[in-house]
């Protein structure tokens, strides 16, 4: 068992989930792991970053939610006739273990990529937070950061919210975002980022004086 602990971050798009997560490792002094576990992957496996950023969360399940429309098993997409396990298999295996290592070697944030599955278990620090808000506050805060209309902020929340959820709903055996597969759901909508933060911060410190 760990004696320290570990914050794992889901997030809806546009909710400032990944902000929340910056802001509170800055704060904590502590590593925040996101995208980089993807490179991390690419290396122990000697394959390409854009290679293993085929299969990354929100690009797999791009071609998940094509593909499960009239198709079947999301791994058969991913095979090819030389490949004696498809390389989404492969990048998630890789990352996980890569995340346990991490998670094995000190405190740290993990956004995305199924972390809180990952460290199901024997992982009993581990405190696996959703972070979600209001449909307008997503809207608003998508059109500012990539200056988009409100129509192009509503099909991009769209798209990446449904190949989040069918990434983590076909990496693990849970609902994304549900109250089942998560500790603590808090609105950024109604804390604010900050709030996010703070409440986050006063879990951790009272986690590591159990």
């Amino acid at each position: 068992m760990m004696n320290h602990t570990i914050i794992t971050i889901g997030r809806q798009f546009g909710s400032g989930g990944h902000e929340v997560g910056n802001r509170l490792a800055e704060r904590l002094n502590i590593p925040l792991y996101d995208h980089n576990l993807i490179r991390m992957a690419a290396r122990d496996l000697g394959i390409s970053n854009e290679d293993a950023g085929r299969v990354d969360e929100m690009r797999l399940g791009n071609v998940l939610s094509s593909y499960y429309i009239g198709m079947g098993d999301y791994t058969t997409f991913m095979l090819s006739p030389e490949a004696e396990k498809p390389l989404s298999d492969k990048v998630f295996e890789t990352q996980s273990a890569i995340i346990r290592k991490l998670a094995e070697r000190g405190p740290g944030i993990f956004v995305g990529r199924c972390a809180d599955y990952v460290l199901g278990g024997d992982y009993s620090n581990v405190v696996n937070t959703f972070i979600y808000a209001y449909k307008d506050d997503r809207i608003n805060r998508i059109m500012d950061i990539y200056k988009l209309s409100e129509k192009e902020a509503v099909d991009k929340i769209k798209k990446i919210d449904r190949e989040r959820r069918l990434y983590y709903e076909g990496r693990t055996d849970r609902k994304w975002g549900s109250i089942e597969a998560n500790a603590i759901l808090l609105n950024s909508s109604l804390l604010g980022i900050d709030g996010a933060v703070d409440a986050l911060e006063a879990i951790y410190h009272k986690w590591e004086n159990r």
